[in-house]
């Protein structure tokens, strides 16, 4: 009953209730409860769907080819992403709040090590533990509030602080989310700067409605080598949007006073154009300020 209750009353940042989203239907470790996590491994389409984000991460992740790194997968679930990490040489220790999804893992004898912690509370591991961090299609679950006690805000920030002390300096961290609106997403890398991360956002196939994935890759601390955001997938050549290398300063930058109001509305315009929306044709008549009505 109090589970249908927070159904029914849940809160969550960004848009009102979309009940085709999971994390709106209920807690994470409800909603994979036993029977929805033998549904979520044994489906052929989620295992080739995990696996294909799960090797895009690691490719994001620029790990050194000669030697193996101990990663960590946040949200590990039942072990699919684990597998890839595998795959690729490297060692890793996941973290899940679902036990059905860990029981499986178990089950399956998974090359990595399980913990059933909730991120919102924290990352229990020790300074410089992981070269490298990944995470597919959770991060997006802490801006629900699914108790009264919860807090977005808190929990994102409490999640960040711990997560960048646990990194070696210079490791990267590749989150795949599905941010329910920009709002989320802003507030998700805002408080991610806030705990000290730099990077920015990927973009694969930002054109592609089925194809598209977006991920959130950081870096904490000083980057090895030059500092330079992985490009996305796709034929577009702008598919990575950055953010300030240095931390919040709670100022908002101020739209650059040289560009004329004219050159604005084209700028605008042509990506509107971009993105395959009708858009007017520009005149002698674009950007002119209209006569007042007689």
């Amino acid at each position: 009953k109090q589970w249908y209750q927070r159904r029914v009353r849940g809160r969550s940042f960004g848009k009102h209730f979309e009940m085709s989203r999971p994390e709106h239907i209920g807690p994470p470790e409800l909603f994979y409860n036993d029977s929805e996590a033998v549904k979520y491994t044994n489906n052929t389409r989620i295992i080739e769907i995990q696996m294909s984000m799960s090797a895009r991460a690691i490719e994001l992740l620029n790990l050194p080819e000669d030697q193996p790194s101990f990663i960590l997968d946040v949200g590990c679930g039942s072990g699919l992403s684990g597998e890839g990490i595998t795959e690729a040489g490297h060692y890793w220790v996941g973290m899940d709040i679902s036990p059905s999804m860990l029981e499986i893992a178990v089950e399956r004898e998974t090359d990595g090590d399980v913990i059933l912690s909730d991120i919102g509370e924290g990352v229990p591991f020790r300074a410089g533990s992981f070269d490298g961090v990944i995470s597919i299609s959770v991060l997006q679950w802490l801006c629900n509030a699914d108790k009264v006690s919860h807090n977005p805000f808190k929990r994102l920030k409490r999640f960040f602080t711990m997560l960048y002390s646990s990194m070696r300096s210079g490791g990267r961290a590749v989150f795949q989310v599905y941010p329910e609106s920009p709002k989320q997403m802003e507030l998700i890398t805002e408080q991610a700067t806030r705990c000290g991360f730099t990077g920015g956002v990927v973009v694969d196939f930002p054109n592609s409605t089925k194809a598209k994935k977006i991920f959130l890759c950081l870096f904490a601390g000083t980057p090895v080598g030059n500092y330079q955001l992985p490009q996305g997938l796709g034929n577009e050549n702008e598919n990575t949007i950055q953010y300030s290398n240095d931390r919040f300063t709670g100022k908002k930058r101020k739209r650059n006073g040289d560009v004329s109001r004219k050159e604005w509305i084209q700028n605008k315009k042509q990506k509107m154009r971009a993105k395959g929306k009708d858009v007017t044709a520009d005149s002698k008549y674009t950007a002119r300020k209209r006569k007042p009505k007689f």
